[in-house]
């Protein structure tokens, strides 16, 4: 909706400057009445020949130039080195554009607003070839050629136009010449002053026409394709908002089931066990004078609880966060998981861990952790594989195992709980279980994350 607002109300493109406004300020005399009957004597016509004179020079030395310049860099490009030469010739053509359009901002008094900049930093390698596909670099090479061309022959035919009417004044001084003669000619003289400045002016007209479309701001097919371009962004943009929304909540929601989680772990099992050995040491304390016998029974009954409460304990700060990962790194915590597994896995992570975050870390543990009980419970396999990468700014974790395959990240699930958790950090989830063929747990993270 804002871009269609935004699109409704923007101002005209450079392209979309009407013909009337330039015809008005560089050729007047197109618009009849008195501009065209003081055509021959008007500032425009005066102002364009003196511009017309200067573009025939200026675009002659720049086309020579920028010519020579594209010439030797493609007859060199086999050599490398006329990719460099080719560049800095393109980046000349972008400077002559900036002195057209201010030149014709000096001479005529018509703002072309300039493109957009063109790549940066032009002496390093990596800009190079973005500068070849420069279209508005290529735009002001032909703009010097066709101006060069135009230029010369529009100025020739209003030289040779003027140069008609000059001489009439100076045929009586022939000798020769009779009142006849000065009869056809001062009419011949008077029409070439006017053709003379009536290609003067339209000559102009092109020129600035030309310079508005080659040398100025983007053209309306550029500007639909930024717009439509723009579009798709913001749609992106807003589908990406959602997705993180989602995923936001869900990280909620995971977090929220964790707590209850770690809540009734402690409540079914630690504080159970806990009670037990109050319950064992009262006893122990009541028989000790008594029944030394039963004492030392309940003792080493109270010592058998104190282990699993520690065992339990060890369990719920691990699930929390490993104290493994902290002390020696993902490589050290994965091979640990590995040893504890029944079946066995081989692990590789070497290198992970410098320039990855600990969230990162922490979501791989998790991932390979569930990944590893769900395959000793219900996989039937007789090997797997870990393995812990890092591509560019992602953290790459792959599980892998040869048993019966069939699994899904089921809601409410283990493997739902993880997918939920790395996607609220920005990554991706993948599952391929097909039955029969094992299972492939693919997960990327952001190592920043």
């Amino acid at each position: 909706m804002t871009t269609a607002i935004e699109a409704t109300t923007a101002p005209p493109l450079p392209d979309e400057v009407p013909l009337a406004d330039d015809v008005r300020v560089v050729a007047p005399m197109l618009a009849g009445g008195r501009a065209l009957a003081l055509a021959p004597v008007s500032g425009a016509t005066w102002a364009g020949a003196g511009q017309i004179v200067l573009a025939a020079a200026a675009s002659l030395a720049a086309s020579v130039l920028l010519v020579t310049g594209v010439a030797l860099g493609v007859g060199l490009a086999v050599l490398v080195v006329g990719v460099p030469l080719l560049v800095l010739t393109l980046v000349l053509a972008r400077g002559y554009g900036t002195g057209e359009r201010a030149r014709l901002r000096a001479q005529l008094g018509v703002v072309v607003p300039p493109p957009a900049p063109g790549p940066a930093a032009p002496y390093h390698p990596r800009s190079w070839w973005p500068w070849l596909r420069d279209a508005r670099s290529w735009a002001a090479v032909a703009h010097a050629l066709v101006t060069c061309v135009l230029a010369w022959v529009a100025g020739s035919v209003a030289l040779g136009l003027a140069s008609f009417a000059l001489v009439v004044p100076a045929a009586p001084f022939a000798g020769r010449v009779n009142a006849w003669h000065l009869a056809l000619l001062v009419p011949g003289a008077l029409v070439a002053l006017w053709l003379a400045a009536l290609v003067v002016q339209l000559t102009n007209l092109a020129q600035v026409r030309l310079t508005r479309t080659l040398l100025g701001g983007r053209s309306r097919a550029e500007a639909e394709r930024a717009a439509r371009a723009a579009e798709q962004r913001a749609d992106v943009a807003e589908g990406r908002a959602e997705h993180l929304r989602e995923t936001r909540t869900a990280a909620v929601v995971a977090a929220d089931e964790e707590r209850r989680r770690i809540e009734r772990d402690l409540h079914d099992g630690a504080q159970q066990r806990l009670v037990a050995l109050g319950v064992e040491l009262g006893v122990a304390r009541r028989a000790a004078a008594q029944d030394p016998a039963a004492a030392v029974a309940a003792i080493d009954a109270a010592h058998g609880e104190v282990k699993e409460v520690l065992a339990e304990l060890r369990d719920l700060v691990r699930g929390v966060h490993p104290a493994v990962l902290t002390d020696r790194g993902l490589d050290a915590a994965l091979s640990a998981l590995a040893a504890r597994c029944p079946v066995p896995v081989d692990v590789d992570a070497q290198g992970v861990g410098d320039g990855v975050g600990s969230q990162a870390q922490a979501a791989a543990y998790f991932v390979v952790a569930e990944a590893l009980t769900n395959l000793a419970k219900h996989a039937t396999a007789t090997r797997a594989t870990v393995r812990a990468s890092v591509h560019g700014d992602r953290l790459r974790v792959e599980v892998a195992d040869d048993g019966a395959g069939g699994a899904h990240a089921a809601p409410g699930g283990g493997l739902d709980g993880l997918r939920r958790r790395v996607e609220a950090l920005d990554g991706t989830f993948d599952l391929v279980s097909p039955a029969g063929r094992g299972t492939v747990l693919t997960v990327e993270v952001p190592c920043v994350s």
